[in-house]
């Protein structure tokens, strides 16, 4: 048998075969200075990030500049000189920088712990026998919140179809934007459409997503993501975004002390005074995961959603052709590209990718590999190389 071997000298253009999402004014974004830019970053963010690890998807790599700040947080606590003003500002930069690269005003940014504790904030505060739609075999974070919950109507359709289920009467329609399974992109925009011809409300899981695909959070009711997978952030840094008029629908049940208008004058008793916006909603932040995310979000600005969605594209693309070449079957894309490839799975693959090196997932009976900005045409091929026969 003839063996094909996959060359990294054959390098991929930053913007890939894609083209940008994004607007003009970030054009060049995605061209020489974009590349540059994003180099650039790598080199110093990434350098010792060992080759073949293709598996964003399940956990995002810390850059250096967010290991520098957990273990500075952390030494300092431990010294008995926890600096809490310096938690307090990298939580006010993490709402900040997350509000920038979903472009919405800062106020409509609250602070979460998890995505099915945000999610449960906005399926208490439906009223029983409200219908929701939701996309089968979507995350389970997503979906049990709303299924726990015996009142309502719950209703798990193809994704595929997820938009022309929205009916008269369906209070909410919840999807993620890309599959955690397989990395299928949603129809987002048809999605939008049924919700505002029918007077449901939208509630996207941004997690698989925000980072690599630019997402206007200001489109949805809701918007909820985990920094952990594409914004490279640690464990516990996670957002819910709240739509103007859309407040009055989240349970106020779980507010605590931090989502006072002052938190620090309402840490007794009832809260006189809830803050303005989405804040509101905030979760108590676990300090060290904000003080990581405020660096590593800062990271994600620096290089710009636009370059990371067109790098990730390109390196997507150069492993479904691959594995396509190779004979194995990618999962059907819904139209939109993804930067998460999966394909199925064989007996050999998992031991051969393993001996090689390469770190993947398998989700759903499938291959799931899921470069991101920091990963090369190397990477891309040390897995190729270790499936050619």
């Amino acid at each position: 048998m003839e063996t094909t071997r996959h060359d990294s000298a054959d390098s991929l253009d930053a913007t890939g075969s894609t083209g940008s999402t994004g607007s003009a004014d970030s054009a060049d974004s995605t061209g020489s200075a974009g590349l540059a830019a994003l180099t650039a970053a790598v080199a110093v963010e990434y350098a010792g990030l060992a080759p073949g690890y293709l598996n964003t998807a399940t956990l995002g790599v810390l850059p250096a500049r967010t290991g520098e700040a957990l273990r500075g947080c952390v030494d300092a606590w431990a010294a008995g000189r926890p600096d809490v003003d310096g938690f307090e500002s990298a939580v006010v930069d993490c709402r900040a920088s997350f509000a920038r690269i979903t472009g919405v005003p800062v106020e409509q940014v609250a602070l979460a712990g998890t995505v099915a504790g945000a999610v449960g904030l906005i399926s208490a505060g439906l009223p029983a026998g409200a219908e929701v739609v939701l996309a089968e075999e979507d995350f389970s974070s997503l979906v049990q919140p709303f299924a726990a919950r015996t009142d309502l109507d719950v209703r798990l359709v193809p994704l595929a179809g997820i938009a022309e289920a929205v009916r008269p009467g369906t209070a909410l329609v919840a999807v993620s934007a890309a599959q955690s399974a397989d990395g299928r992109v949603a129809d987002l925009a048809a999605v939008r459409a049924a919700a505002a011809e029918h007077g449901a409300r939208t509630l996207l899981d941004g997690t698989q997503s925000v980072g690599w695909l630019p997402v206007d959070a200001g489109d949805y009711d809701y918007l909820v993501c985990h920094g952990y997978k594409w914004l490279t952030s640690p464990h516990g840094a996670c957002f819910l975004t709240v739509r103007p008029g859309a407040e009055p629908t989240l349970s106020a049940s779980f507010a605590g002390w931090y989502a006072a208008a002052d938190p620090w004058a309402s840490c007794y008793g009832p809260i006189a005074e809830l803050a303005p916006g989405a804040r509101q909603f905030d979760a108590r932040p676990a300090y060290p995961s904000f003080v990581g995310a405020a660096r590593s979000l800062a990271l994600i600005e620096e290089v710009g959603v636009p370059a990371i969605h067109a790098r990730a594209l390109a390196l997507a693309e150069r492993l479904r052709s691959g594995l396509a070449g190779l004979g194995y079957e990618p999962v059907a894309r819904l139209g939109a590209d993804s930067a998460i490839v999966a394909a199925g799975m064989r007996p050999e693959t998992a031991d051969r990718l393993t001996a090689a090196g390469v770190t993947f997932s398998a989700r759903a009976g499938n291959l799931r590999l899921s470069p991101h900005f920091y990963n090369s045409e190397a990477d891309v091929d040390q897995a190729l190389n270790a499936l050619t026969p």
